[in-house]
Parts: structure tokens; C-alpha cells; sequence
């Protein structure tokens, strides 16, 4: 199999900066307001002085000692707890999402997965099968879902959590779509369940976090669950006119491993692209932010 390795950053966006990195932070515009959040592979040091970080950002969030992961947002300046930006690219894609402080310091969207959702729409409207079936697996708040739906897929969304499933019926419906069908579901327990069932898909879309759980407490565990999941999506996926897109952030994963995984579960895989996600700030500092493979039958 030939293989292309790629680093991927989005384009120009104008609802969206990576002003500064380092010291273990972000600084970054979204829309009209701009936040500081940890950013755990910001090792560098920042190239703006703190005082100017404190006197641009509207919000910080302030992590708590017990877990990194969870905390509180602290107003510098005026802004609303939930505000709206628009993505479009250069083939037509025009997404509305909608965004909210969160106390998991995120905020419902991450901008280096554009680069992701133009393939998605590039793939979609170039696809021989008229309203390709597309699964979208550990879905979130779904821009990704709401881009293959604009392309004209017959998208199905699934993700553990009633809530960001909710959040992302908002963002279809901002962007002016409907008809996504939407599960609130165990990732593993679907898709075992529509391979029983025969039923198949044009294209999958996984972009599973490194630890999770399902609806029912079911355990997820990237480095544990990733491979069997494979093997059940080579089931479910079509034989011919298909894709599948492949996303992981995890600090000990490489693009080779996640190439290992796709060759390994299956076959014939065909225009193959794999490598590193990432967002450049306005100092020309790379931030990684995740691995990709992505591949297509045409």
C-alpha cells in the first residue's frame, strides 16, 4: 500500500487565531473573544509577555490541582457564556457552531479538525453513491456530522453524552440542515450491533478520545479498545465507494501506529493519507494537536 505523510494545518480563518503558545497554554480568538486554556504540549516558552496574554484574553481557565482536566473559567473581560463562529472554506462548506465555556476547559470545538471536515466534504461530493451512508463515531458536538451532511450524506451521529448530542442538533440547525439521525450510544456496542445486523456504511468517521465512558459506565480505553473497533468497522464499511477517517489525540501515539491499525484490519486499502494535525500561532510556533489516517476507495 502506498502512503502519503502529511502535516496538516487549517487555512486562513477568519473566525479563528492562534495568537500565541508555551508554558503550557494557548492563547486563542474565537470570534470576537479571545481565551487562555492549559495546553498540556506547549512545553516552549511564550513569545508575548504575560502582562499582554492578561491584558488580551477574556476569559482563563484556571485548572483545578486535583484533575487538569476539570476547573473553572475566570472573566477578565465582558463576554457571553455561549457565542456563535462560522467556518467556510473555498468549495462551499459554511458551518455555524455554537460554543460555551465548559468546566473541561473546552469550549465544543477544535479548529485543527478543519482540515478534517473540508476532506469530508471534498470525499462526500465527489462519492460515486448518491447520499453516501457516513457514521460518525464519538461524534461530539458534531461540525463534523453537520459538514457531511451539507455535502449530502445520510449521516448518523452517535456519542455517549444527551448533552453534546443536543449541542450538536443546535449546530445543524444553525447551519440551516436537518435530518442527521442522532444515538446516544456505546461506540463498541453499535457498531457490533450493526454488524450483526448486515447493515453497512460508505463512510466512517472515528475520532475517539483516549479514555471515555459509554451511556451505561462501559470503559474506554484508546490503547486497549482501538483494535477491536477497527476490526468491527472493516465490517460495517462498504467494499466499494467508501472512506474512512481515523483521528487520535494521544501524547504516546504516532500516525505509524494508527497505520498499523488501519493495515492490518484491512483490505486493499487505497489513496492513503496519514501524519500529524496542528495549528501554527501568530509567532510561527507548530502546536501538534493530534494524528490522522484517512483513505478512500476513489
Amino acid at each position: 500500500m502506498q502512503e502519503t505523510i502529511l502535516s496538516l494545518c487549517p487555512g486562513p480563518w477568519n473566525d479563528y487565531e492562534l495568537i500565541d503558545t508555551g508554558g503550557f497554554e494557548k492563547l486563542e480568538r474565537f470570534g470576537n473573544f479571545i481565551l487562555s486554556r492549559p495546553e498540556p504540549q506547549a512545553i516552549w516558552d511564550k513569545s508575548l509577555p504575560e502582562s499582554e496574554w492578561k491584558r488580551m484574553a477574556h476569559a482563563h481557565f484556571a485548572k483545578e490541582k486535583s484533575n487538569p482536566e476539570k476547573g473553572q473559567w475566570e472573566q477578565f473581560q465582558k463576554m457571553p457564556h455561549n457565542w456563535t463562529l462560522s467556518y467556510e472554506n473555498p468549495d462551499g462548506l459554511k458551518l455555524k457552531l455554537n460554543l460555551a465555556q465548559t468546566s473541561f476547559k473546552h469550549i465544543g470545538l477544535f479548529p485543527e479538525q478543519a482540515v478534517n471536515w473540508d476532506y469530508l466534504y471534498k470525499k462526500i461530493k465527489e462519492s460515486p453513491v448518491k447520499n453516501p451512508k457516513v457514521l460518525n463515531l464519538f461524534a461530539y458536538t458534531g461540525a463534523a456530522s453537520v459538514a457531511a451532511k451539507a455535502a449530502g450524506a445520510d449521516v448518523t451521529h452517535l456519542d455517549s453524552v444527551k448533552q453534546v448530542v443536543t449541542w450538536s442538533r443546535h449546530n445543524m440547525e444553525s447551519s440551516g440542515l436537518d435530518g442527521i439521525r442522532w444515538m446516544v450510544d456505546d461506540a463498541m456496542k453499535f457498531i457490533k450491533r450493526e454488524a450483526r445486523r448486515g447493515n453497512k456504511y460508505h463512510g466512517i468517521i472515528l475520532d475517539p478520545p483516549a479514555y471515555g465512558r459509554g451511556p451505561e459506565g462501559e470503559k474506554w480505553v484508546l490503547e486497549e479498545q482501538i483494535n477491536e473497533m477497527l476490526k468491527v468497522c472493516a465490517e460495517i464499511l462498504e467494499p466499494k465507494d467508501h472512506f474512512l477517517l481515523l483521528n487520535m489525540y494521544s501524547l504516546s501515539f504516532s500516525s505509524l501506529i494508527a497505520a498499523n491499525l488501519i493495515n492490518t484490519n484491512f483490505k486493499d486499502v487505497q489513496n492513503a493519507e496519514h501524519g500529524e494535525l496542528y495549528l501554527q500561532d501568530n509567532h510561527s510556533k507548530k502546536l501538534p494537536l493530534g494524528i490522522f489516517f484517512r483513505f478512500s476507495s476513489y
